[in-house]
């Protein structure tokens, strides 16, 4: 699709629109046909899978037809493609030309015999399951009449692309062409099954780019982990213990101790001092911090405050 747009022919371009909409329907296929097989045996791991065609012999017939749909005849796949590697010849572009028939071979192999074998064939794995629920089957099988559709009718598939269509998809050429390139994908696969140099599906992570994301993403989460946390407990420590608690006990103690400030000259005038002025000092804190101050107190304070007003 990607070689198609960056053509820019009127065929590329049509052949790309058409390969993405045959795309969407036989990859949603067999995504439906796989998550099937989830739903019924818990696994979609090709080491625990294989025989499941002889419980579910339905959607494996499904899955087939949305792997042979990514570039077998009569289905969309071969319809679009063939568009886009016309396109591809049409300019000339041998070494591009190659790159796309090798590729898409791969694609078949990967996509195509892969899933359906190690899901549905392989080894015989002991799962004993029942076929997919009716719903799944009724949606798997839109989809699978879909993409046949596309390739049997391919001029009702050309209607709808965004440039006029002279193309006949059903040539000699690209139909041996296409035959050649899967049964020779098919062919070196048993082949390479049969003699045993095919690897094995074993249990394990395969290395990509992902694994930038997944220990560089552990990495970087550690560490803005600890600096953050690091710099919230800072924070906690100067501005709530600190700043925060500073202005509580203030709140706090404040009044009470301001009011002392001004009444202790006082008593000094009057001669209260040592363990009395020190009971007396105690009780009128406490008097304070309960909010209950002596009415000859509040007398006091009241005469000094309209004192100062009167003065300034």
């Amino acid at each position: 699709m990607m070689v198609g747009i960056g053509i820019g022919t009127e065929l590329s371009l049509n052949g790309t629109a058409a390969y993405a909409f045959a795309h969407i329907l036989y990859k949603s296929l067999l995504f439906m046909a796989t998550g099937a097989v989830l739903y019924r045996t818990g696994t979609i791991k090709a080491t625990d899978l294989g025989g499941v065609y002889r419980s579910m012999p339905l959607t494996a017939f499904f899955c087939a037809i949305g792997a042979l749909s990514i570039s077998t005849p009569l289905t969309g796949g071969f319809v679009s493609k063939s568009m886009v590697l016309d396109a591809v010849a049409h300019e000339h572009l041998g070494f591009v030309w190659l790159t796309l028939l090798f590729a898409s071979a791969g694609v078949f192999l990967c996509s195509g015999i892969k899933i359906v074998y190690f899901a549905f064939f392989s080894r015989d794995a002991g799962h004993r399951v029942e076929e997919a629920p009716a719903s799944m089957l009724v949606a798997l099988g839109i989809a699978a009449l879909s993409c046949i559709f596309l390739g049997s009718f391919p001029k009702a598939f050309y209607a709808i692309l965004p440039y006029p269509v002279d193309f006949e998809p059903y040539t000699i050429p690209h139909v041996v062409s296409q035959l050649q390139l899967l049964l020779f994908s098919a062919l070196a696969f048993a082949l390479l099954l049969l003699s045993g140099i095919y690897p094995a599906e074993i249990r394990a992570i395969n290395l990509d780019a992902d694994l930038i994301y997944r220990k560089g993403g552990r990495l970087f989460y550690t560490t803005v982990a600890a600096g953050l946390n690091g710099l919230n407990r800072v924070t906690e420590k100067v501005f709530i213990g600190g700043l925060i608690g500073g202005l509580s006990k203030l709140a706090r103690h404040g009044p009470a101790n301001f009011l002392l400030f001004f009444i202790e000259p006082y008593w000094k005038l009057i001669g209260l001092e040592g363990r009395e002025r020190d009971e007396v000092r105690d009780k009128l804190y406490q008097q304070i911090e309960a909010g209950v101050l002596p009415v000859g107190l509040m007398g006091f304070f009241a005469m000094i405050y309209f004192g100062l007003l009167f003065l300034l």
